[in-house]
């Protein structure tokens, strides 16, 4: 039993790398037999398969499940036109999928607790990312690190006690600060509040 969770985990952890261009082909054609003009219209016409292929490792990468095809292809298909960026048509392949992330979080519950930033420290944030280049280089590295901190200790709180831990933020931080605790918090759920 546990070398057969050790090796679920493992899985779960590295699964946007086990991910490649075969099995999404091989999820499109399954999807294809229930939607056919769906994925018809889909690749190659809006989105080449590579770019799919992206958003759906970018979704395993943060312990999103990908189960639901047909939402994740409808959204895809829907946003094509207006971006080919991976990251973009993540976020909004997230959107389309809230109930399951949240689900995926929290199970059944009705309610859970979630942590946010301060709102003076929520628009630091923004403007350091938005003034920055790679990706938030515009942020003092003490703040990132406080940041950091105060994160990782309320984490470690919130496991002891057994409660997911959420932290909720502005949809333009999400992709950035879940980055960045993605590998040194891996328990923290970072949401939009979107």
């Amino acid at each position: 039993t546990v070398i057969a969770t050790h090796l679920s985990q493992l899985i779960q952890s590295n699964a946007s790398q086990l991910l490649g261009h075969e099995e999404v082909q091989k999820m499109l054609d399954v999807l294809g037999k229930s939607a056919p003009k769906l994925v018809e219209d889909l690749v190659p016409k809006l989105l080449p398969l590579g770019a799919v292929l992206r958003v759906l490792q970018n979704l395993l990468e943060e312990k999103v499940p990908i189960r639901d095809m047909r939402s994740i292809a409808e959204t895809l298909a829907a946003n094509a036109a207006n971006s080919q960026d991976p990251d973009m048509l993540t976020d909004a392949v997230r959107g389309a999928l809230k109930s399951s992330i949240v689900q995926n979080i929290n199970g059944l519950e009705a309610e859970f607790a979630v942590m946010t930033l301060d709102p003076s420290l929520e628009q630091i944030l923004l403007q350091g990312i938005q003034g920055g280049e790679a990706g938030g280089a515009g942020i003092e590295p003490g703040l990132a690190e406080t940041l950091f901190n105060s994160l990782k200790e309320n984490v470690q709180q919130l496991d002891v006690s057994g409660r997911p831990a959420v932290l909720v933020i502005a949809p333009a931080l999400r992709p950035w600060l879940s980055r960045m605790v993605r590998h040194s918090i891996p328990t923290l759920h970072v949401l939009s509040y979107n």
